[in-house]
């Protein structure tokens, strides 16, 4: 059977493409067989994946106020579909299914942001080209599908950032680390790892009210934010923690880092009111820092977070507010408050 970077290369969506560029896509497409009749999904369903047709027919249709079903489409051999749900993370606007037996090369949509991130310009060059085949359809459907020419940098945001911080979130963090330090070997392995608590956020929330504990967030990620070098990714997992996820750095690079965060963070300046009426009160806001780096602490994703986690609640466990790289012998994983 034809190989798959070679039927890609052959479809006008991939013509800007050099074949490096074509098998990059490549990698991340999973092959899936369809029997004739059977649903790749439903109208109303929540987009995950988008999918080229490689071989076989796939028809859409809608279904009408009377419970009636309208054809819309058909998707030939080398179309694109499924991609606006994706991008717009909106519900499916029609069923599709098999017409024939036919096989799919399916993207999921967190690996088609992942492709967009870490490979921004065959991101620049796929989207455009998606664009434009998106165009030619809606000019042949534009009765039923008119109004799905939304998306942007918005939507790509949502589907991969924390919404309360506008970091990344903790799913774009571990599919990263996964597939940074699952593949390749040497200097391509290479990262450090930084795991941080805000010191006493409890208090913070007890003496202010959630919202404050909300607010010094907020703060905190844009204070970080202007740290965090290029192709380098700053996430918030839940509650006070963050993590720093630094691609082809060395431990150097992660102290610096860590550092860096830590005295933005001393400098916050977070004030709330107070509720008998005098001053606004302006807590002073801390955090907590452990450092791990690949391959010197550990090779995969789980033991490198392990070894930075235990790095945070040996920072924790000194004092606080300062950087840890070489947890001691015996710290737990779990980090204190």
């Amino acid at each position: 059977m034809e190989r798959v970077e070679d039927f890609l290369a052959r479809l006008p969506l991939f013509a800007g493409m050099s074949g490096l560029e074509v098998a990059a896509v490549a990698a991340f497409l999973e092959p899936r067989r369809l029997a004739a009749g059977a649903e790749v999904f439903r109208e109303g369903e929540r987009g995950q994946e988008l999918y080229f047709v490689r071989s076989g027919r796939v028809g859409s249709y809608v279904t009408q106020s009377d419970g009636s079903r309208r054809d819309i489409y058909e998707f030939a051999p080398g179309a694109l579909f499924g991609e606006m749900a994706i991008i717009e993370d909106a519900p499916r606007s029609a069923t599709c299914y098999a017409k024939e037996d036919s096989e799919l090369l399916v993207l999921a949509g967190i690996d088609f942001y992942r492709l967009v991130w870490e490979h921004p310009v065959i991101g620049v060059k796929l989207l455009g080209a998606m664009a434009r085949t998106m165009v030619s359809w809606l000019d042949e459907a534009s009765g039923f599908l008119g109004g799905l020419v939304r998306w942007g940098e918005a939507a790509r945001r949502r589907a991969v950032t924390d919404e309360l911080s506008g970091l990344f979130n903790r799913r774009f963090l571990e599919d990263t680390m996964r597939s940074r330090l699952a593949a390749g070997s040497g200097s391509s392995r290479r990262a450090a790892l930084l795991m941080l608590d805000i010191d006493h956020f409890r208090d913070i929330n007890a003496a202010f009210g959630a919202g404050a504990g909300d607010e010094t967030i907020k703060a905190a990620a844009a204070a970080f934010a202007p740290l965090v070098g290029e192709g380098e990714v700053a996430a918030r997992l839940s509650g006070d923690e963050f993590a720093f996820f630094l691609p082809g750095a060395g431990p150097e690079r992660g102290l610096t880092l860590a550092e860096s965060v830590r005295a933005a963070a001393e400098r916050l300046c977070v004030q709330f009111p107070d509720p008998n009426g005098g001053p606004p009160e302006r807590p002073v806001v801390t955090v907590s820092i452990g450092v791990a780096a690949a391959p010197d602490d550990a090779s995969t994703p789980e033991d490198l977070t392990a070894v930075a986690d235990k790095a945070l609640y040996a920072a924790k466990e000194s004092g606080r507010n300062r950087v840890v790289r070489v947890p001691p012998p015996g710290t737990p994983t779990r980090k204190g408050e």
